[in-house]
């Protein structure tokens, strides 16, 4: 029997079937980074953000289409991470915008609101690239509009779409050349076609789904102080919730949280039109559940012993999965105007930001893209008015300008650093007193004399221009291109360095790995005092994964 109306129900199993097949195929996708660096992520960041639509679509008793579709697009919104996880989730938002109103959904009303989620993701992109995942939702929504004519039947008109997507996707080499020269197709247009296929695959067999969950949710145990000593922790219960309420009004999140502050620290309350996000840090906490339950329902509930848990030598850091941690110091004692969040991944660079002044440093980087709610929540934690986010990579730069524009009670600017080098520029700006809009001005005229040298390894054999490389050949990149391919790091980084350094060059700063002996690094520094006598030299341990060495030369 044809299917010619989707309800609420329906939609839900799609999703999760779609978000299920997606996490299945990931690794494939990640495998299509056009760079053959340790770092693509592609269908890591997609997969968590459709996790997270999933998860919330599953909330509640929703049974109209619209619902599903607005519960979804809030999940997914919050849980966006990387370049492709925020359009994926402004694909959500806009699909969810066109169905408004709606209690089943038809072809035509799904062509309309395809139509919608593709108009949505391209305004959320300043400078949009044929031959990426935007192509290819476009497709489907050209697709769709054409076969909504041709069929009331859902499975069929899934299946046009998904056929001409498929060929369009099969394009996208030859309208990316760095797509065809690495003899692959755009990851995120993959991603995006394995969750139409499992949403497909469910129409067609109506069984209940449960989201296959991927392991480990580290964002999910981000409050854990598993690193400071139990007597400096001044109240010893994580407590985390949702309060399910229909839009919550400014008023009523804002006494809430001047509630909270009075039994505890540590408050983060993130809210969307159905649900307000609570986590405290409380002696006391059911006295914030019931404070809470005087607005509404309560779901999600988590309660920590953090004492325990440090006790215990808990440490959620050590997850294999690519999911940043979130801090959770307690916020200032004193609010300030200005300040800092920053991504960072590795102990020696995470000090130096905050040693710079940066209040909240997120764990994360390459293959360790944050959330949008993960940046929203670290903001929460500190206080002040104006809160600067240096994102330090460019796949990290979209999650941090969604977070923006859903701060309510804080300004926030994004700087758009797209290295952690960039970030450390940047913070140089600095100084007591400053003006926030001038600071950022200055920030971002900073970054532009900072170039970016790093030194990694190839996970797979391609041909990039005129490099052929082989799986486990160093690679050294400078800012975003392949400068050295080598066989052993030292070289390579000293090839690399001559590349980077011209006569104009005057500081270097070279940042060495958690694979890289202090010894080694030394090497590589007495190299630039040798050989480049006017540059003033920097060595430090930045303890970073997967990369060798990051380098600044300004």
């Amino acid at each position: 029997m044809s299917v010619t109306k989707l309800n609420g129900i329906c939609l839900q199993r799609m999703i999760i079937a779609g978000a299920n097949t997606l996490d299945a195929n990931k690794q494939a996708v990640n495998a299509m980074n056009v760079f053959p660096v340790p770092d693509g992520d592609t269908g890591t960041n997609m997969s968590l953000t459709i996790l997270a639509a999933a998860r919330e679509s599953e909330k509640g008793d929703a049974l109209r289409v619209d619902e599903v579709a607005k519960k979804a697009a809030s999940g997914a919104l919050r849980g966006a991470r990387g370049n492709s996880g925020v359009i994926t989730s402004q694909l959500l938002r806009g699909f969810s915008k066109g169905l408004e109103g709606l209690e089943e959904a038809g072809t035509k009303e799904l062509a309309a609101a395809a139509e919608q989620g593709v108009k949505t993701a391209y305004k959320a992109v300043m400078k949009p690239k044929e031959g990426t995942i935007l192509t290819v939702a476009r497709a489907c929504a050209e697709a769709a509009v054409r076969m909504a004519e041709e069929t009331e039947d859902i499975e069929v008109f899934l299946k046009g779409v998904l056929a001409y997507a498929h060929e369009v996707l099969a394009q996208t080499p030859d309208m990316l050349p760095v797509l065809k020269q690495a003899g692959v197709v755009d990851a995120g247009g993959r991603g995006l076609l394995h969750i139409l296929e499992g949403a497909l695959e469910n129409l067609r067999s109506g069984e209940k789904q449960e989201i296959v969950e991927p392991g480990a949710n580290v964002q999910e145990d981000f409050a854990a102080l598993a690193s400071i000593e139990n007597e400096s922790i001044t109240f010893g219960y994580c407590t985390e919730f949702f309060i399910n309420v229909h839009e919550p009004d400014d008023a009523t999140v804002q006494q809430l949280k001047s509630y909270l502050g009075t039994i505890g620290d540590s408050i983060v309350c993130v809210c969307d039109e159905e649900i307000i996000k609570i986590h405290v840090h409380t002696d006391h906490p059911g006295l914030a559940l019931e404070k809470a339950l005087t607005i509404g329902s309560l779901s999600g509930l988590k309660i920590d012993n953090m004492r325990e848990q440090h006790t215990n030598k808990i440490d959620f850091r050590a997850s294999e999965k690519a999911e940043a941690q979130v801090p959770a110091t307690p916020v200032e004692t004193v609010k300030k105007d200005i300040g800092f969040v920053s991504v960072s991944a590795g102990k020696g660079l995470s000090d130096i930001f905050q040693n710079l002044g940066v209040d909240q440093v997120i764990e994360g980087g390459q293959t360790m893209n944050p959330s949008t709610e993960d940046i929203l929540n670290a903001v929460d934690l500190v206080n002040a008015d104006h809160v600067f986010i240096l994102p330090n990579n460019k796949n990290i730069i979209l999650a941090a300008e969604q977070a923006a524009k859903l701060a309510e009670d804080k300004k926030l600017y994004v700087i758009p650093t797209t290295s952690v080098p960039q970030g450390i520029s940047a913070m140089f700006c600095y100084e007591e007193g400053a003006d926030a809009e001038a600071l950022a001005e200055a920030m971002k005229e900073a970054i532009q004399t900072v170039q970016t040298a790093t030194v990694t390894f190839a996970v797979r054999s391609t041909q990039i221009g005129e490099h052929e490389i082989h799986e486990g050949d160093i690679l050294g990149m400078l800012d975003d291109k392949i400068a050295v391919v080598g066989s052993e790091i030292a070289q390579s980084t000293k090839d690399l360095l001559a590349e980077a350094i011209t006569e104009d060059s005057e500081m270097v700063s070279i940042y060495y790995g958690e694979d890289v002996t202090e010894e080694d690094a030394a090497e590589i520094s007495a190299f630039v005092e040798e050989n480049y006598p006017d540059c003033e030299v920097e060595l430090q341990m930045g303890g970073q994964p997967l990369y060798y060495y990051i380098i600044s030369v300004e």
